[in-house]
């Protein structure tokens, strides 16, 4: 799962933490460039020493370049945060943004309602927590089965509070 929870010492709060899940590592992904670097050129090979291949090779660079720019965007675009912490009384979660933005919600625990939309929302099973007056989305990020297993982690550590 990309959520894990711990529990601190006092056992009266508990700490989720998301975020999406990276199939390609840094290293993976500077792998892949390499291993589609050497395959492009290695058609080219018959042309060493004619013309065509200073033809051919800003062509060859400028489609390594695409895929190493799409996987680099990609990769900061993951860089999504979500901390929800519950206390005794007090439920907070925390949105951090690639970009560096940080919102917050905040909601009496006992006031705090979970929904799963299971059609209407952006994505499929989308889920919610509304309390204070604002509905905010929780783990849009994460693929459908996670989102239901998110519900149901959600719904038993909500209810704990009653």
């Amino acid at each position: 799962m990309p959520y894990t929870w711990t529990t601190q010492p006092n056992a009266q709060t508990q700490i989720m933490q998301l975020k999406p899940h990276e199939s390609l590592p840094p290293r993976g992904m500077a792998a892949f460039v390499l291993a589609t670097f050497t395959l492009i050129l290695l058609p080219t090979l018959g042309l060493l020493g004619t013309p065509l291949l200073w033809g051919l090779l800003p062509f060859v660079l400028l489609a390594v370049w695409g895929i190493y720019f799409a996987l680099q965007k990609n990769h900061k675009q993951r860089q999504i945060t979500e901390t929800l912490t519950l206390t005794s009384d007090q439920a907070t979660l925390v949105h951090a943004k690639p970009n560096g933005e940080i919102t917050t919600w905040e909601c009496n625990r006992y006031w705090a309602q979970l929904h799963i939309h299971k059609t209407g929302g952006p994505v499929p099973h989308y889920v919610t927590l509304k309390g204070m007056g604002r509905e905010v989305e929780i783990g849009a990020f994460l693929s459908e089965e996670e989102r239901i297993t998110l519900y149901n982690d959600l719904h038993t550590a909500l209810k704990k509070a009653d």
